[in-house]
């Protein structure tokens, strides 16, 4: 058996296997659909765990076998017993912590990614693992629950006429792959969305909340590239077809879905870098607010300085000064506060330093 980039872990598979069914809590019941599928026909079917057991791998047909939810772990051990899978390719499924990867085996491929939901509402991520087993004569499919991400290959293998019921079971992997990378640029086309509202609330008013949105924005767009990474690695080992388990009509498909893998880390990469510029202009709104509000309360010091300094001289313990004696000297030194600060007011308003615009 041969195994690429695969870390030692734990001997006892099986008890590393029951470890992880404990820490896993039961959401919905697990549901197993089989496709069996030749160019001519097709059969669709839900099987229990009993039907597990006694299921006969077809010979003369193609199958797809997918789950709709890991925390089983008996029923995952069944089929993994089933298809006779190693029991660390088992305790990867169950853990829905992995990292994207791929492993090659004597008899099969396995391969691990992530399919992504965004919550525009809340500008947040969310995940679910998907396990894909490639064998030549079928694919199986784990994922954590129903979403539906499948249905439109469902819908092609039913049709008589398209090409996929065909041709062999690395093409239905290809297809997996193709549908979950399509929904990242689905996530990514959001997210721009939600960046160009941001970045025009940011010129305009920025406050607390659009810089929570913006952490928000670039902790999604981390926890992407996170996982898109090393999925482009992977896909570019399947395109290199070291293991021979993908065909060599296949290679250009799963060369297109390299390149769209690429092609999606670049535009995150250039929305990140949007992230930081808004970020950059969240900065210096708030620095140039605060040079406003700052400006604001030195105009008006300024005009009070005249009054401050007439009054202080007023102030002062002397005998003899002006206007001590005049019955209007109140009024005059109000008038001469009142001018003085008039005055300033004139030139600070010839200057513009009363314009927030400026």
């Amino acid at each position: 058996m041969k195994k690429s980039r695969r870390v030692r872990r734990h001997k006892n598979a099986t008890s590393a296997i029951v470890l992880v069914a404990e820490i896993i809590a039961p959401t919905a019941p697990a549901v197993v659909t089989v496709f069996e599928y030749t160019a001519q026909s097709h059969i669709e079917k839900t099987l229990s765990a009993d039907e597990i057991i006694n299921y006969q791998i077809p010979t003369n047909a193609k199958l797809w076998l997918n789950v709709h939810g890991v925390h089983d772990a008996d029923l995952i051990t069944k089929i993994g017993q089933k298809f006779k899978l190693h029991p660390l390719v088992i305790e990867d499924i169950l853990n829905v912590e992995q990292r994207p990867k791929l492993d090659t085996f004597d008899d099969y491929l396995f391969l691990e990614t992530n399919c992504f939901y965004y919550d525009q509402a809340t500008l947040t991520i969310s995940s679910e693992q998907v396990s894909i087993v490639l064998d030549k004569n079928f694919v199986l499919t784990f994922q954590e629950r129903a979403t539906g991400i499948f249905e439109p290959i469902r819908v092609r293998l039913r049709a008589e006429r398209g090409q996929m019921r065909s041709l062999g079971c690395d093409y239905l992997a290809y297809a997996v792959l193709d549908a979950i990378v399509d929904k990242y640029f689905g996530i990514l086309d959001l997210m721009a969305e939600d960046c160009e509202t941001l970045e025009d609330a940011l010129l305009s008013h920025p406050s607390n909340k659009e810089l929570n949105d913006l952490h928000q924005l670039k902790r999604a767009s981390i926890e992407l590239r996170r996982s898109v990474w090393p999925l482009r690695e992977v896909i570019n080992h399947l395109t290199r077809n070291e293991s021979q388990f993908v065909e060599t009509h296949t290679l250009p498909y799963m060369r297109d879905v390299y390149d769209h893998t690429v092609h999606f880390i670049e535009s995150l990469e250039a929305q990140r870098d949007m992230l930081g510029g808004m970020m950059d202009i969240y900065l210096s709104t708030m620095s140039n607010r605060v040079n406003l509000e700052v400006r604001a309360l030195t105009v008006v010091t300024m005009l009070f300085m005249p009054a401050t300094l007439v009054s202080g001289i007023f102030g002062m313990n002397f005998h003899e000064m002006p206007w001590l004696a005049d019955k209007d000297g109140f009024w005059w030194a109000i008038g001469l506060m009142v001018g003085f600060a008039a005055t300033m007011l004139l030139i600070f308003w010839r200057r513009q330093w009363l314009s927030s615009k400026n």
